[in-house]
């Protein structure tokens, strides 16, 4: 028998979060810093778009800690 939690069964449908990915389209992001990130140089960065995420986040729900936001 196999145990797999996935993030549907997590998070309710009427969750705040669900809602703003809902509403709110990303995908500017990664042309607005493409100036700020090396193609060919150093380590292979964070997704821009998830680092948004992590810090609107941070900011909706006050979480100051970078720790604790990872969490």
């Amino acid at each position: 028998m196999s145990w797999m939690v996935t993030i549907e069964d997590l998070v309710p449908e009427d969750h705040l979060l669900r809602k703003i990915d809902q509403y709110i389209d990303f995908s500017f992001i990664p042309e607005k810093v493409r100036s700020f990130y090396s193609e060919n140089n150093g380590r292979t960065s964070l997704d821009p778009v998830v680092v948004f995420k992590m810090m609107f986040i941070g900011y909706i729900y006050g979480i100051r800690s970078e720790r604790k936001l990872e969490q």
